[in-house]
């Protein structure tokens, strides 16, 4: 948690950039396993982290435009509670750490937005994303589900936008606290990846990484030898010689805020030729890509540079053809590089893409293309000093994707897919690092893991 001015701030500048009403933001609740009382770890909802900063369940918040106050809304503890729990700050004492001095039971919650709602005055809410706060709306704001909808603010999803994508230092701080445990992660995974274990075993030892600093791993982690599928969660694999693990793995700082790293490593230590020209291409995609990101230039820029990057080199090797910008024009990379170059990253490792990905990543002068492959870019507008975002190229050799464009003859005029399927049990290479778009460009956030061959071979022996 930051200092109350922090968030007495925020939601100053919220404020300012609502026209009237009221703005309700719910925090999570408790949310169990299989049954009431064992509960999945408490994880609070982002936006009222931002705006309210108390990492408690069951609570809300209300900021009113037109008399300018804050209100926090949930119940002290009783004695029940004490007991298991131990003694618990008041309501009225978690307020005051955020500078809220208006706190009132949950009950008077839907009784202050009923009154609202019958004096005409607008209800300000962000689209829910649990079920248990869509219970929650229905019965404060005393309406269906299937009508909440129309209370959520496209004004509210905006400001909220525009206020979170601009990091501030102590952001920015939490973020670089998290890359720390990330690193730590990603080079035991490099040091475990030996022929024989188990992709389960290291799984498990760098989410305990994350576990032991207070936090808990950013997003579930994928972690396998079948780097080509692109989300892969199963680690039921054993390590084989000559083998690549894909580690895409990240942490929360303790204030909750992430970090997002992807390292490719070789089994044993040491990549083959075949797997060492393929990699290299992947890390010039993301030195490049580091080395152009700059305030002012709309992300779909980079993304396709980086595509050009991977084209040029897959031409050199033998699986393109042609003219690497046409190729990339007309989407043949996208065989091989079939999603975005990466995403916003915050308080959320995808950050605020419960608010609609299209609101975080575009806006009215870009737009999201409909290019397979390009279509899958997560952020595409105009970068700002203060973003933080991920920069995550890769190289996949998917059979299925294969069969497909090559039995429907899809850009066959710049792809060799007689060499391309040399190459079907390759697997994928991933590389990503964490950018902060500063004054001067761009820079990467942490301390950086090993990534050039030499180091991560290096690590692996070590």
């Amino acid at each position: 948690m930051f200092d109350k001015i922090t968030y007495t701030n925020r939601r100053l500048k919220l404020r300012k950039k609502i026209k009237s009403g009221l703005i309700l933001l719910l925090g999570n609740t408790e949310s169990p396993m299989n049954y009431p009382s064992n509960t999945f770890r408490f994880r609070q909802d982002s936006n009222f982290l931002y705006f309210f900063g108390l990492d408690v369940p069951n609570l809300a918040g209300i900021i009113d435009i037109e008399d300018g106050k804050d209100s926090l809304y949930g119940d002290d503890f009783d004695i029940d509670d004490i007991v298991w729990m131990g003694p618990q700050p008041s309501l009225k004492e978690l307020g005051e750490q955020v500078g809220v001095l208006s706190t009132h039971p949950s009950k008077e919650l839907a009784i202050k937005l009923k009154h609202a709602i019958s004096l005409g005055r607008k209800i300000h809410i962000l689209p829910p994303y649990r079920s248990e706060n869509i219970l929650r709306l229905e019965k404060v704001i005393g309406v269906g589900q299937d009508l909440i909808k129309y209370y959520t603010s496209k004004e509210l999803i905006k400001a909220v936008v525009d206020l979170r994508s601009i990091k501030e230092p102590c952001e920015i701080e939490e973020i670089e606290k998290a890359s720390a445990i990330g690193y730590q992660m990603h080079v035991t995974a490099m040091k475990m990846a030996k022929a024989g274990m188990k992709e389960l075993q290291i799984a498990g030892t760098i989410e305990g990484i994350s576990c032991a600093n207070g936090t808990m791993p950013s997003f579930p982690i994928i972690l396998s030898q079948h780097g080509e599928t692109l989300h892969n969660h199963d680690h039921s694999q054993i390590l084989k010689e000559g083998g690549l693990l894909l580690v895409d793995a990240g942490a929360e700082s303790v204030s909750h805020y992430a970090s997002d790293n992807t390292r490719t490593i070789p089994v044993n230590g040491k990549l083959t030729q075949k797997q060492k020209e393929i990699y290299n291409l992947v890390l010039a995609a993301v030195n490049n890509s580091v080395e152009i990101a700059k305030a002012g230039m709309p992300y779909l820029n980079v993304h396709l540079a980086a595509a050009k990057v991977i084209t040029e080199g897959l031409i050199s090797l033998g699986l393109m053809k042609g003219n690497a910008d046409e190729a990339v024009a007309n989407g043949a990379h996208a065989l091989f590089f079939p999603h975005g170059l990466g995403h916003m990253m915050g308080l959320d490792v995808h950050d605020m893409e419960d608010l609609g990905e299209d609101y975080v990543g575009y806006d009215d002068e870009i737009s999201r293309s409909d290019q397979f492959g390009t279509a899958s870019l997560r952020l595409g507008r105009k970068l700002q000093e203060g973003f933080v975002l991920t920069v995550e190229p890769g190289i996949y050799f998917i059979p299925a994707l294969f069969e497909k464009w090559k039995s429907e003859k899809i850009n066959q005029g710049f792809i060799n897919y007689d060499k391309v399927a040399e190459y079907l049990d390759f697997g994928g290479i991933r590389l990503e690092d964490d950018i902060l778009i500063t004054p001067n460009g761009a820079r990467i956030l942490g301390k950086r893991i090993p990534i050039t061959p030499e180091e991560v071979e290096k690590t692996v022996l070590s």
